[in-house]
This record gives structure tokens, C-alpha cells and sequence, in this order.
């Protein structure tokens, strides 16, 4: 049961949301879809206990730049950001972002006592009982000074508005050299240019997984006169003292990554204004209108909730880097500079450009998501991710502050860009784009790169994987270079991503290259130890790991164990199976291992760092981390739908249902990863690889709603809506018993992207029994 005090206050329609929520957990009774705006059914304080610096989010806009929220623990970046039981507030900060943090500011009051400690010591307690939070605005009050705070946003611009005691000497404080998330800010800067604006910068520094320091540019602008600028020699803070005034005093803050003079072009193309409601109100219009691509009835109040706020996660991760006029920090060479993206004919970007963690896992998640909701975002980031090749020579798999990061393992950009393509949402300069996806897959391209390697082709051991047909464990040459030089990983990794090449070089006739990659697509047959029945790492001399245990973690395999990672065949589910001795035997394999994991609700604990646990790292199936996330839709291509329905279910129920702080995604979010999962999940639609097929497929699984909406993006799908009725649905009633499409009887399990797009109705016959 959800405890009142858990429940952040939302204001007047905030607290209508409240009384039809408890009412319908005591009738039982299903709130319905209009008694409130779906921006209110978000629950911003979800698993924020396990908080990471770019996790949390609240006076946000969708992938804004400025990403503003109070921090309450810095100096990290796991655990680091907005988190719910540290209760003292350290600064709002303006980026939140995958290695990127900085710009903090604080409104303090001052007398000429406190003066003297105030740049060491400024941090405020707040009680989550006065605070409000919704998609696009936190308020809260700093007790130690009475200061109601408010802050919102445009994509570029963060907006504050602070409602000072009276009589009070009024200030804000910069906290411009500090250490905040995954990185310090250091050379800080602050100027007044008149009474009215300020402006400054701040440089992020390197760290292991961004080598290069980025700038911060800002501009400030306020409503109340500034009398006063001062720094802290020792802190390297500034104070800045206000005039007096009865007015709220509002602050806009507009950022860049490229010049002081395009911070203050985003200040007046974004906000030329002072209105701060109204930027509240359209914060919530633009939220309301993505959240409303999908419209879900049925299920409990809780439900629709949580899935809302699983959406919201799959829409608020990454982060625009480019400037309103399309200048962009490009740091892929040997020096720094200024890049401007394509305009249009009315000058106007024809993209934005992006700031991203790795696609890592994307193929089961944002690949289908994102694809089929919001085709626009898909394709303005294939078009980003082109422009780091432009600038660089290579497709980044998670690209930073301008630069490749290396992040994580392989060419995971491309399933997501094949994806994009074969969905008909990306149609020009297809050539141009296989040549560079091409290059990742072969030597000195990003499939030879693990972890963080920035200056070495060693620790991805390509040349091995191309010689001999799987990466090595250990990587001879490894060690000392990049991390998560795990080769069966990597190995089954490189092949299905060469699946999905092979696919688009179809497309394109390219028929020596499709042999070439679709050959190397059956490497994972390699790793996989017929004798045990598990894949297996086996070192540069062929031999296999001796005293392999299946359940040790990072054994050859990549944030995940052996048992979980066996399952990483998407693009041939049959071959795998045919390796195990058949559909039936890989199913029951399977399923087994469903059963153990059940017992820990299937997640190595509730965070990501749990998961070197002793006990929960030996999980045999984890739906906290991206390498086994696929495994319950597997069912469906072995013949046993029944289990996909099944286990789909009880995944939902045990590990991604309800709304707390404690818990919620039980492993690691990854900038929308684990909330697009979750949707995907509750509405039951999967695609195994990724969408990466000719005329892609979805699996159809077992949806926790009655009735799922799809409205269609008519710029890129023919069809109006997508609508999936589950006739009889229940919590016991979680078995398909017969599919119905647009009048016709629907014999497999699966629908193509084609049909749906097409628009038309799903109707799914529900029962407490699988058919026979």
C-alpha cells in the first residue's frame, strides 16, 4: 500500500488525482483514463532511493538540454543527483546528463553574520511534505531560509522563480568550481554585464569515461536588479546580492556548450518572455501530448501510473547538445570546435544533435518504442549519430559532450539504425550510412573498442573474433586496456550485430557483404559449449575456461553470467535451440531457469550494484541489466507462447508493478532503456531482433491493460491508430486464446510492422488456461 507521505503533491488537480486514486484502490474500481492529465499519472520520486545523476528528473522538458532539479547528494554519480532520503538540499543544477554535470546555483538569504560562512556553508534541509513535483516543475522550500523555490523550463533554458521572506536580504549563490556527478567543475566564472544579466562558464572535466573537458556556457537573466558580485577565493563561489523588491524574483538560465552569445540566442528564441506559468503550462502540453501517443484503459490505478512513468523514463534520458540555431561542441578531433547542423529553408536545424549512454540493450527496448510511437525521435537521432561520423569517422554507440566515450562493448548503434531503416523511417543517403556502419564492424571501427578504450584496438578483439570466430577470454593483449573485455559476451554481442548489417546490405544488394557478415552472425555457435549445455568463454588457443561455473558473474560475460547470457541469440532463436537439442528442450531449459529466478523476484536486488551480490549475482535470469531482458518473449519463437504469456506476467508483476521510492527498475535505467522495456512489456508487443528484419515483426504477449491506443505519427505511417483489446483480461486471466486482426483470425503469435502501421484493431481473446 502506498503510504501518503509517499506521494508527491501535484496541487489542485494533484490532489483530485489523489482522491480518485485511494477511492479506487478501496472499491477496487479502474480510475478512468480522462479523470486526470497523464502528465499528473507520472510519479517523478520512482526508485529515486537508487538514484544516478542523469536518473532523476523533474522541471525538464523531453530530452531538453537543460535538465534542472535540487541535488541533494553530489560527489558521485551512482547514488549522486536528486535522492529521496537525503534530505538537504546542496544546489539546483542546470545539466544532469550521461558524464555530464554542472552549473549550480542557490537562493540563500543573507545578514552580515552569515555573510561570512555562506560560501562554505549554504546547503538547506526540505520536507517532501511541501514539496510538489510533476513532469516540468519542482517546487520545494528551503527551510534554513524560508525561500519557496520553483523551477521549470524550456529546452535550453532553465527558469526559476523564488518567492523570498520578507524583509530578507536576498542572494543566489553560484556554485561554480565544485564537484557535482560524474565529473568537477572547475574555472568557473561569473561577470555582471549589467544590472539585470549576468553571464559565465564553467569547464567540466575529463573522467575515465569522457576524456576531453567540455565547456559550459551560460547566460543569466533576472527580474530584480543585482547590487552586488562577489567570489570566494578559497571556494571559488560567487555570491550575487539582489535590490529590494516585492516581487518573486525569476531567474532564466540559458546554457550552451559552444559560446556565451548562443546561451543567450536559446534565452530569446526559447523564453523572450517572464511568464513562468505559462512555461509551466506548456511544459505540461508537450509532455500530455507524447505520453498521449499511448492511451491505456483497464488495469488498476496503479497500473496506469506506473506505466505512465515508464514512458516518461523511455522519454527523458538523453539529452540535446546542439544550440536553438543548430551550433553544436564537436571534440571527435584533435581540436575543439564548433559545428552547425544542416538547416532547413526557413533556418531552422533540420536536427537536433545528442548527448547519449551507450545503445546498449537499445534492440529490446527505445529500437521498438521509439520506432513505432515516436518515429520522429528515431529518426532525428540516426541523423545525430551520422553527424558524429561526419565529424569523427565513426558512429559512436554513446557519444559525449561532443566526443565518443566508448562506453560499454561492440557497434550497438547499429541495430538501432538498420531498425530505422527497414521501418521505412530513415530513406535517404542509405549508402552513405551502410559505409559507416560497415567501418564500425570491421578493424579500427567501434566493434574493436571495449569499454572506455579511447586510445587503442585491443580490447574489443575484433581481429580474433574475424580470425577465429569468437573473441577470446582472456584477450591477450587486453588487460590493462578499456574494461568489459569479457569475449563470449562480446562474441555473441559482434554476431548479432553483424546479423543486423547483413540485413541492410540485403537491402542494398550488397549480396558479397551479406554473406560476408551473415557468416560471421553464426560465430556464437562458437562459444557455445554443446557438452554443458551453456556458452561458454573459451581462451586464444581454443580452449574452453576450466571450471566454468554458469552463475559466476562476469565470467567471460558481460554484466551478466553465463546462464543469462545464453540467451543472447536474437537474431536465430532456431539455431540456438537446434544446439540444445530442440525447440522442446530449449523451452524446458528455459523455463527452469524462470523458476529459479522467480525466487528473487528476477533481479540481482534492487539496484545496479547489487548485482555483485554473492547471492543475487547468481541469478539465472536478470531483468536489471540489459543482457537477459529479451529472455521471457523467447517462448514465443520456441513454440510456447503459453510461457512468454505466462512469465511476461509475473516479471511485470513481481519486478516492475507498483510506486515507490525504494525500488522500481531494480538494476540499471540507462537513459530510458528500462522504461521502454517496461512499456513494451505491459502492452505486449516485443521484437526479438530489434526490428532489424526485412518488413520487421512483433511478437504479441500477454498486455496488463484491457486497451492499448496507438496513435500514429501521420508523417511517417499510413494508418490513424493501433488499438489492442484483451477481452476478459484479468490478473489470472493472462493467457492469449485466440488473435483477431482487423477481422481476421491471426494464427501466429506476431504481427508485422506493416500491418500495424497500417492502423486497425488487435483483439485478443484472454483466458486463466493456455490453449491446448
Amino acid at each position: 500500500m502506498i503510504k501518503l507521505d509517499k506521494i508527491h503533491k501535484m496541487g489542485k488537480i494533484g490532489i483530485c488525482f489523489l482522491l480518485v486514486f485511494l477511492v479506487s484502490c478501496k472499491t477496487g474500481k479502474t480510475a478512468s483514463i480522462d479523470e486526470v492529465q497523464l502528465v499528473d499519472k507520472v510519479y517523478p520520486l520512482l526508485d529515486t532511493e537508487n538514484s544516478r545523476w542523469f536518473f532523476f528528473s523533474s522541471a525538464n522538458r523531453p530530452f531538453g538540454m537543460t535538465s534542472l532539479s535540487p541535488d541533494t547528494e553530489i560527489k558521485g554519480d551512482w547514488g549522486g543527483g536528486y535522492k529521496y532520503t537525503t534530505d538537504t538540499v546542496k544546489g539546483f543544477s542546470h545539466v544532469h546528463e550521461w558524464q555530464m554535470s554542472g552549473l549550480s546555483v542557490m537562493p540563500v538569504t543573507i545578514s552580515e553574520e552569515s555573510k561570512k560562512n555562506i560560501f562554505k556553508d549554504f546547503y538547506s534541509k526540505f520536507s517532501h511534505e511541501t514539496e510538489k513535483i510533476t513532469p516540468g516543475y519542482h517546487s520545494l522550500i528551503l527551510e534554513r531560509y524560508q525561500i519557496t523555490t520553483e523551477l521549470t523550463s524550456t529546452k535550453r533554458v532553465g527558469f526559476h522563480r523564488y518567492a523570498f521572506p520578507e524583509n530578507a536580504q536576498k542572494a543566489i549563490l553560484f556554485n561554480l568550481n565544485t564537484i557535482l556527478g560524474p565529473c568537477d567543475n572547475t574555472n568557473g566564472t561569473l561577470e555582471k554585464n549589467n544590472d539585470y544579466e549576468l553571464s559565465g562558464t564553467l569547464v567540466m572535466t575529463p573522467n575515465f569515461r569522457r576524456p576531453k573537458p567540455v565547456t559550459v556556457f551560460f547566460k543569466i537573466k533576472m527580474n530584480v536588479p543585482t547590487t552586488s558580485i562577489e567570489q570566494d577565493k578559497s571556494t571559488g563561489n560567487y555570491l550575487v546580492t539582489l535590490g529590494q523588491s516585492t516581487k518573486k524574483v525569476l531567474m532564466k538560465v540559458g546554457i550552451s556548450y559552444t559560446s556565451v552569445e548562443n546561451a543567450n540566442i536559446n534565452i530569446q528564441q526559447e523564453l523572450p518572455h517572464w511568464d513562468f506559468d505559462k512555461v509551466i503550462a506548456e511544459s505540461r502540453t508537450e509532455w500530455n501530448s507524447l505520453l498521449g501517443r499511448i492511451k491505456v484503459e483497464g488495469g488498476t490505478a496503479t497500473d496506469q501510473r506506473r506505466f505512465y512513468t515508464d514512458l516518461w523514463h523511455a522519454l527523458q534520458g538523453r539529452k540535446i547538445i546542439s544550440d536553438a540555431n543548430g551550433a553544436y561542441p564537436d571534440n571527435t578531433g584533435k581540436n575543439f570546435r564548433i559545428g552547425q547542423l544542416p538547416l532547413d529553408t526557413n533556418g531552422k536545424p533540420k536536427f537536433n544533435h545528442y548527448n547519449s549512454d551507450a545503445f546498449w540493450g537499445a534492440q529490446w527496448t527505445i529500437n521498438t518504442l521509439w520506432g513505432l510511437v515516436y518515429p520522429e525521435i528515431m529518426e532525428e537521432f540516426v541523423h545525430s549519430l551520422m553527424q558524429y561520423y561526419k565529424d569523427g569517422g565513426m558512429i559512436p554507440r554513446g557519444p559525449s559532450g561532443g566526443n565518443y566515450t566508448f562506453v560499454m562493448t561492440g557497434a550497438s548503434s547499429t541495430p538501432f539504425i538498420v531498425s530505422a531503416i527497414q521501418k521505412g523511417l530513415v530513406k535517404d543517403d542509405l549508402e552513405s550510412i551502410y559505409t559507416a556502419l560497415k567501418k564500425n564492424h570491421m578493424l579500427n571501427g567501434i566493434m574493436g573498442k571495449a569499454g572506455y578504450e579511447h586510445d587503442t584496438n585491443i580490447g574489443g578483439g575484433l581481429k580474433y573474433y574475424m580470425e577465429k570466430g569468437y573473441v577470446p577470454y582472456p584477450i591477450p593483449e587486453g588487460n590493462k586496456f578499456g574494461s568489459h573485455q569479457d569475449g563470449a559476451s562480446q562474441t555473441l554481442e559482434y554476431a548479432y550485430q553483424d546479423w543486423t548489417l547483413a540485413q541492410l546490405a540485403k537491402k542494398l544488394n550488397h549480396q558479397d557483404d551479406y554473406d560476408y557478415f551473415r557468416t560471421r552472425s553464426k560465430n556464437y555457435q562458437n562459444v557455445f559449449d554443446q557438452t554443458i549445455g551453456w556458452m561458454r568463454p573459451k581462451n586464444v588457443d581454443d580452449k574452453w575456461l576450466e571450471n566454468f561455473d554458469p552463475y559466476q558473474y562476469e565470467n567471460g560475460f558481460i554484466e551478466s553470467n553465463g546462464a543469462q547470457s545464453t540467451w543472447f541469440v536474437p537474431h536465430d532463436i532456431d539455431g540456438l535451440a537446434a544446439l540444445m537439442g530442440g525447440k522442446e528442450k530449449a523451452a524446458a531449459k528455459l523455463n527452469t531457469q524462470f523458476e529459479a529466478a522467480q525466487k528473487l523476484k528476477f533481479t540481482s536486488g534492487n539496484s545496479h550494484d547489487a548485482e555483485l551480490h554473492p547471492e543475487y549475482s547468481r541469478i539465472p535470469i536478470n531483468f536489471g541489466n540489459q543482457p537477459s531482458i529479451q529472455t521471457s518473449n523467447i517462448f514465443n519463437l520456441l513454440g510456447r507462447p503459453d510461457l512468454t504469456q505466462y512469465w511476461t506476467r509475473n516479471v511485470v508483476k513481481e519486478t516492475f508493478s507498483g510506486l515507490s521510492t525504494n525500488t522500481g527498475y531494480n538494476g540499471d535505467e540507462d537513459q530510458g532503456l528500462m522504461g521502454s522495456l517496461n512499456v513494451l512489456l505491459k502492452i505486449g508487443l516485443f521484437q526479438m531482433n530489434g526490428g532489424t528484419d526485412e518488413n520487421p515483426v512483433y511478437q504479441i504477449g500477454s498486455p496488463i491493460f484491457n486497451e492499448v491506443s496507438i496513435q500514429l505519427n501521420p508523417k511517417y505511417y499510413p494508418g490513424k491508430k493501433f488499438v489492442i483489446k484483451a477481452l476478459n483480461n484479468s490478473a489470472d486471466n493472462v493467457y492469449v486464446n485466440a488473435i483477431n486482426f482487423n477481422k481476421k483470425a491471426v494464427k501466429k503469435f506476431n504481427i508485422s510492422h506493416d500491418e500495424i502501421t497500417n492502423g486497425g484493431e488487435l483483439i485478443l481473446e484472454m483466458s486463466n488456461k493456455p490453449t491446448q
